[in-house]
């Protein structure tokens, strides 16, 4: 019993720091239509900044912790909603999606920075070591602290939202903001009191949350991010149901750990482990999955103007081109810049998965790397460097892409981004951190083809832009393909498309099962750059955020744009080898990035084309004008001869 006590306090005190960031996520979702994946960043970065304030500068706590909760927390909230979010009022759905990811990369790439993470932090718990008697159990007073908070949190938020004008407002600015601005209310100025709340309660919880894990960015930042399964139990609606899923969720976690071995787990090691790290995200799958229909608000879809498909002898043509150009850049190249070359050449066809699944079919995965990760597993398994080993990774991804689509056939959006980010996290934790281990490795073989030099570095340069060529002009075929035009319609109106008969999930079903088969294709290509090895750290869900926002920087529905997004993903960390006294570039150049053009429909190849337009005439004659109007002749009233005479 008393094991069992014990264990239960400890998860109660882990769900109440949950519960604190799921309120965070619950409350800018109600008065903004926003939910904020850098949530959990914010909380790190406060985190960090409380141990600057009392640890490197020695301010005493009683000064640090309201510096960072109660003034420089709500100010970054207001100013996060001034400079960023404003605009994004009633954005699609991607747009206000790429945003929050953007900030959730800036503030990585900051932390990063600052605090260099080969330097160890350790932030002392509240109340230090003493410890409290109550019956049979010994509560440590930072416990208590934790459990105090989460309290008064929870009264305050209860009395703000039903009893004061406030409250009720912010419960109400996202439905109808010009309803309350006709009732003497600022909508504007409620939503920033609703973010600087949020951001109090991110920095509350990444404060309370570090004392008991390690001071690490990433750790941190992922800790935070379980918040995401508590809000969505409450269907990001319900404040008590969002608490008493962070309890819960604390709860499970700390009972795996307490009597998984017990139970016969310990023999499996491995799936010990996954389960107690992926409960968060095992869980939040299963809830987006079961959320009724009526409860999934996805956003308007994004209404942007189409790029101009070219033909087929036209992509043809340019994919000849672009395979001689890299023929000679192959011969004149160093043996790094062709190494480099390669890698961007092979993430950019691994980008063309998601314009085809993203820009086309308009479903966003956070879980691209996972495939990619799959189908390198599957070519150093069974490859040999043999083409059985190719076919052998676009199969395994292809099929496991259709099983995950098949339960989330229905989401959309935000929710289709949640549940793919979930997956991602418990295949980190549960496959890759298992069979490659987190300092493991994996022999990945080159493709061995008809006795060509593929083992050199210009010869796989040039296998890359071949592949790359023929991904385009396929990708492009299937734009101008019956199918094609069922994926865009699909992106506009998915109810336009079940009224005119569409068989809407056959449809999503095949997007997702050859997205993940490129992307495997794209992974056996991976797993040969370099010397051949790959490791779980090279196909993080992080990561496939970074691979999303430098896509639609790019442009999410070009081939231009995907060739963008793979160039940048290879160089920024050749960059960081150059620059290594700025942490976390790669974080950094994305989020911001993201954030300067997560307002331009088609990125920076769309921002072009059309100043393009601008400046230079069209080539196309302008249509004669029309023909002038001939005039009218009112016609003249008939005056009956018998009646002529008549007054």
């Amino acid at each position: 019993m008393s094991t069992f006590l014990a264990l239960t306090v400890v998860g109660l005190v882990t769900g109440c720091i949950y519960a604190l960031t799921a309120t965070g996520l619950v409350v800018t979702y109600t008065t903004a239509g926003v939910f904020n994946f850098a949530q959990g960043a914010m909380g790190m970065v406060a985190a960090f900044g409380f141990w600057q304030l009392w640890q490197g500068w020695g301010l005493p706590v009683w000064l640090a912790l309201p510096l960072v909760v109660l003034v420089a927390a709500p100010l970054f909230g207001v100013l996060v909603e001034r400079f960023l979010f404003r605009r994004t009022q009633n954005a699609p759905a991607d747009q206000t999606l790429a945003v929050t990811l953007g900030l959730l990369l800036v503030l990585i790439g900051i932390a990063n920075a600052v605090w260099p993470p080969d330097e160890p932090r350790i932030l002392p718990r509240f109340g230090g070591e003493g410890t409290v008697q109550v019956g049979i159990l010994v509560l440590s007073d930072s416990q208590l602290v934790v459990v105090a908070s989460a309290l008064a949190v929870g009264i305050g938020l209860r009395l703000l939202f039903s009893r004061t004008r406030l409250g009720l407002a912010m419960r109400g600015v996202v439905d109808d903001p010009d309803l309350l601005a006709m009732n003497g209310l600022e909508p504007v100025r409620v939503q920033q009191t609703a973010w600087a709340l949020s951001s109090v309660l991110a920095a509350l919880a990444g404060v309370l949350l570090a004392p008991l894990v390690q001071l690490n960015i990433l750790t941190l930042t992922l800790l935070v991010v379980n918040g995401y399964a508590a809000a969505m139990v409450g269907r990001l609606r319900s404040l008590p149901a969002t608490a008493a899923g962070g309890l819960g969720l604390g709860l499970a976690i700390s009972y795996s750990i307490g009597y998984g071995p017990s139970l016969g787990l310990a023999r499996f090691p491995g799936l010990l482990s996954t389960l107690q790290q992926g409960i968060p995200m095992m869980l939040l799958f299963v809830v987006l999955v079961l959320l009724p229909s009526d409860r999934l608000r996805s956003g308007r879809p994004q209404q942007a103007r189409a790029p101009r498909v070219p033909g087929l002898r036209g992509s043809l043509s340019g994919a000849g081109g672009f395979v001689a150009a890299a023929a000679v850049l192959a011969a004149v190249l160093p043996t790094s810049a062709l190494e480099t070359g390669a890698r961007a050449l092979v993430l950019a066809f691994v980008v063309l998965s998601l314009v085809l699944l993203t820009g086309y079919g308009g479903q966003v995965s956070l879980c691209t790397l996972t495939f990619v990760g799959l189908g390198a597993y599957a070519m150093g398994k069974v490859g040999g460097g043999s083409l059985l080993g190719i076919a052998a990774a676009v199969l395994l991804s292809a099929a496991v892409g259709a099983l995950v689509a098949l339960p989330t056939l229905r989401l959309r959006g935000l929710y289709l981004a949640l549940a793919t980010f979930a997956f991602g996290q418990v295949m980190d934790i549960g496959f890759f951190g298992q069979r490659l281990g987190p300092s493991g490795s994996l022999q990945v073989d080159r493709l061995a083809l008809l006795g060509l030099p593929l083992d050199t570095a210009p010869g796989y340069f040039v296998l890359a832009a071949v592949v790359f060529a023929l991904g385009a002009v396929g990708l492009l075929a299937v734009r101008r393909s019956r199918y094609g035009r069922m994926l865009a319609a699909l992106n506009d109106s998915p109810a336009a498309c079940a009224t005119l008969g569409m068989r809407i999930d056959r449809v999503k079903l095949c997007v997702f099962a050859a997205s993940a088969g490129a992307a495997g294709l794209g992974g056996a290509l991976f797993g040969g750059l370099g010397a051949g090895l790959v490791s779980g750290f090279d196909f993080v869900t992080l990561q496939s955020c970074v691979l999303l926002l430098l896509l639609r920087v790019g442009g999410v529905k070009t081939v231009t744009g995907a060739l963008l997004a793979g160039t940048l993903t290879a160089v920024l960390p050749v960059l960081q080898q150059q620059l290594p006294s700025l942490g976390g570039l790669v974080f950094l150049v994305t989020g911001i990035a993201a954030l300067s053009v997560g307002s331009l429909s088609g990125g920076v190849v769309g921002a072009l084309s059309d100043l393009r337009s601008r400046v230079l005439p069209s080539r196309t004659p302008a249509p004669p004008p029309p023909p002038a109007a001939t005039p009218v002749v009112p016609a003249q009233p008939v005056v009956r001869k018998e009646m002529a005479g008549v007054r």
